[in-house]
């Protein structure tokens, strides 16, 4: 693409150069007319002069001829005189290469014609003749002519000056107009140019790009306008990137699945949220029919009347999800613009499946708690109206009876100590007392304390005890409660004769501690809900045990809180495997 300052150049170049020619031509023209015109009146003087000086000097008979020769070689020019019928009575000679029949002609033609014309111009090969004439007078009568005749080569040899002047002058005008139109248009067109480089730049979306701007005239205001525009452009941009990278960021991780549908019921954006949720491909989705790609009619039936109705739809769905059942909220909003122009609709998955099974929990912890606590109340009130009713005066009914509620009143106090104590944990100031703590002597008490309860049921304890201490930063309370609590379930769940184990691992970045029996076991399908809250593999067993169904929860809670994890490994009939791992 031709530049602007070369546009213009040539432009101004040709305009120069048009003009430089027009004016030599009418300079030569002028200089030439002027000549001439110069030449002719010289001409014409000098004719008049020797015409005078014949007439003078008593005509035609009585001139001098070494007078009009003397004259004629000051003059330049050839003096023929004749009589009136043309005879050739003095000729001053022949002017060099120039024939003398031309002139014959001429005073042939002047005689016999009467031209009153009093000059003539004659072109011949190499050189051209200027005639002039002129009758001689005496006393009113015509006594003969006078001819001058000249070469004009002079005339030539002038104009041919007068064109090499104009030529060189003229050249070295251009070659001046030209430098200083090269300088000139260099200073206007480049600020021109850098604003239309900016201009460029900043419609291909460069808006760092500036352009210099040191004059204060127009291209300097222009330049500061496109500084000023690119400035503008480039904070609005700014601006507009900082508004897309937040509203991507929320919609990005706004912690739920969002999906936008424009007014032909295309997909055009779905967040991460709805990835994660449904697993899908993007590309499956956008630029498709909503009702084509989605594969939960609930769905699309919730799009379908925010199209109809042009109002907010919330519905709570039960989606499955490959083997899993989960609970969505799903809002189903319209986007309607200015002059109420029909944009769209959003739709927002929030799941609440948690809150659903949190839901659920306190329903069953509800009911379990109302469960547990009228059980041994309901036996208490029993044996208390029995009592009364006159039991009481039977000293071994009434010791029994007793006995019987003093057991019941005990496990009424353990279920309130056990809900107390895990409140307690959940609670969300609840902190460990951390210590260095050497579980190898901790699980060495926690066996000393259940052997009695182990040897009662004929149950063979076993602690497979390291050489060395092994130090966890714990608290050593809850660590204890941890290990009592599991070991305690081992011999509950664990028949006569049977044996539990504890055996301690220690590697370079945490413990390991396995609590192993010989018991009934845990279905597979149970595992995942024996740390719930009164949850209980065999109910029979455990409430004859005395335990609450609170245990596993407490234990779970504890190692939580240690930041270690607890892995559970089961087969009906064969035993459990309960494994600690605690960071060392």
């Amino acid at each position: 693409m031709t530049k602007f300052r070369t546009k213009l150049l040539i432009a101004l170049i040709t305009l120069i150069i048009s003009v430089l020619i027009g004016l030599g031509i009418l300079l030569g023209q002028l200089f030439k007319s002027y000549y001439l015109q110069s030449f002719n009146e010289r001409l014409k003087v000098e004719k008049n002069l020797l015409s005078f000086y014949i007439e003078e000097n008593g005509g035609v008979s009585a001139f001098k001829k070494q007078d009009v020769s003397k004259i004629s070689g000051m003059l330049n020019v050839r003096a023929t005189i004749t009589d009136p019928q043309g005879k050739i009575l003095y000729d001053s000679g022949e002017l060099e290469d120039s024939p003398s029949n031309g002139l014959k002609q001429i005073i042939q033609d002047v005689i016999k014609k009467k031209i009153e014309q009093e000059d003539r111009f004659e072109e011949g090969d190499g050189y051209d003749l200027h005639y002039y004439w002129k009758a001689l007078m005496k006393n009113g009568q015509k006594e003969g002519y006078i001819f001058l005749s000249t070469k004009t080569n002079e005339l030539n040899q002038a104009y041919g000056q007068i064109w090499w002047i104009l030529s060189i002058s003229l050249g070295i005008a251009l070659i001046v107009i030209l430098y200083l139109g090269i300088r000139i248009t260099s200073r206007y067109t480049k600020p021109i140019e850098e604003a239309a480089n900016v201009a460029i730049e900043l419609a291909k979306g460069n808006y760092r790009a500036r352009t210099s701007t040191g004059k204060l005239d127009e291209t300097g205001m222009l330049g500061t306008s496109i500084n000023r525009l690119a400035m503008n452009l480039q904070e609005l941009v700014k601006a507009q990137e900082m508004q897309q990278d937040r509203l991507t960021a929320l919609i990005e991780n706004i912690g739920a699945g969002l999906i936008l549908i424009d007014s032909r019921g295309y997909i055009n954006l779905i967040n991460k949220g709805y990835i994660d949720i449904f697993h899908v491909n993007p590309k499956d989705y956008l630029s498709e029919l909503y009702y084509e790609v989605m594969d939960q009619k609930e769905v699309c039936q919730i799009v379908a009347e925010v199209f109809r109705t042009e109002q907010k739809v919330r519905k709570q769905l039960l989606i499955p999800l490959n083997i899993e059942r989960k609970y969505f909220d799903v809002y189903g909003v319209p986007i309607i613009g200015i002059n109420n122009v029909w944009k769209g609709v959003v739709l927002v998955f929030h799941d609440i499946t948690e809150l659903k099974k949190l839901e659920q929990m306190r329903k069953d912890f509800v009911a379990n708690v109302s469960h547990e606590l009228k059980t041994p109340v309901t036996s208490i009130k029993g044996f208390a109206e029995t009592l009364m009713d006159g039991a009481m005066n039977n000293q071994q009914t009434l010791e029994d009876f007793l006995s019987i509620i003093l057991k019941e009143s005990e496990r009424l106090q353990t279920l309130i100590q056990d809900l107390l104590e895990l409140s307690k944990i959940e609670q969300q100031g609840f902190k460990l007392n951390l210590q260095q703590v050497d579980i190898n002597k901790l699980l060495d008490e926690v066996n000393d304390l259940l052997t009695g309860r182990a040897q009662a049921k004929h149950i063979k304890l076993e602690y497979n005890r390291l050489s060395k201490p092994v130090f966890i930063n714990g608290d050593l309370d809850r660590l204890k409660q941890v290990f009592i609590n599991l070991v305690s379930n081992s011999i509950n769940y664990t028949p006569e004769d049977g044996h539990v184990e504890v055996v301690l691992q220690d590697n370079d970045e945490y413990v390991r501690i396995h609590v192993i029996d010989s018991g009934v076991g845990i279905e597979k399908e149970e595992i995942p809900r024996i740390f719930e809250r009164f949850y209980r593999v065999d109910r029979a067993r455990s409430r004859n045990s005395g335990g609450t169904g609170l245990g596993l929860a407490i234990v779970k809670h504890l190692v939580e809180a240690h930041h270690g994890n607890i892995i559970v490994r089961s087969d009906i009939g064969k035993g459990s495997e309960f494994i600690i791992e605690l960071k060392k």
